[in-house]
């Protein structure tokens, strides 16, 4: 045997020369899957100036640099990529995301409230986004929920007060107040809107910021999402 039956270290040989190249080896490869955090989970091609040390999971689709290596776990170690095939159940968080990611049926999928060896998932996630106001009406952010979400609810704080109007409502294009009306403008103000049955959205969708008593001049609202995603097996 060679390598450790987990995580591939390399043994150093009886009577083997330069023994601290094997060494040495073995603890860049421990110190990268130790406490795995990955920098990024979407990417399909390695960033332009990457850091050393940066730990990433290619994307399934994986090209140029990391073609071929989809679903690894790259490395950039003294100038170079090494990719690391994940072991099953193997888990990572991805600082993008703020997602724990876990290796299943060949692929990461995001962690959540129930996995299945199939890569079956249902997970639970939050999204933001800083929409800042620009003079006049309603407002739409861009494409927010994602395509196939359960959202549980949809909350936001005023990060900068909100000037114009004597209050505003928070929904969608179908449904202007469908999570608050009323809302404050001050710095500090929320929104908390709790979606009674939880409501599946078919696309991605933008939400609606409506100013009440008056048009919009100025302010930054800080939204999120709550939702569910559902999986298909791999």
């Amino acid at each position: 045997m060679t390598d450790t039956p987990n995580l591939s270290l390399p043994l150093i040989a009886s009577a083997q020369a330069q023994k601290h190249v094997t060494h040495n080896e073995a603890l860049l490869r421990l110190d990268a899957l130790t406490q795995l955090t990955v920098l990024s989970a979407s990417l399909t091609e390695p960033p332009p100036v990457p850091e050393e040390g940066a730990r990433y999971l290619a994307a399934p689709s994986a090209t140029g640099a990391w073609a071929g290596q989809g679903s690894t776990i790259a490395l950039y170690s003294n100038g170079l990529w090494t990719h690391i095939p994940p072991r099953e159940g193997w888990r990572a968080f991805d600082l993008e995301s703020a997602q724990v990611y876990t290796f299943l049926a060949g692929t990461w999928a995001p962690s959540g409230l129930a996995l299945s060896t199939t890569g079956a998932a249902s997970s639970a996630s939050v999204i933001t986004h800083s929409h800042a106001l620009t003079s006049g009406g309603a407002q739409d952010t861009g494409p927010f929920i994602p395509d196939r979400s359960i959202v549980l609810g949809i909350t936001a704080r005023v990060t900068e007060t909100i000037t114009g109007p004597a209050s505003w409502s928070l929904g969608t294009s179908d449904s202007a107040n469908r999570y608050g009306s009323g809302l404050g403008t001050a710095a500090g103000s929320y929104a908390h809107g709790i979606t009674g049955t939880p409501l599946g959205y078919y696309g991605d969708t933008a939400l609606r910021l409506t100013p009440e008593g008056g048009d919009f001049t100025g302010g930054t609202v800080l939204l999120a999402a709550h939702i569910l995603s559902l999986t298909p097996p791999s």
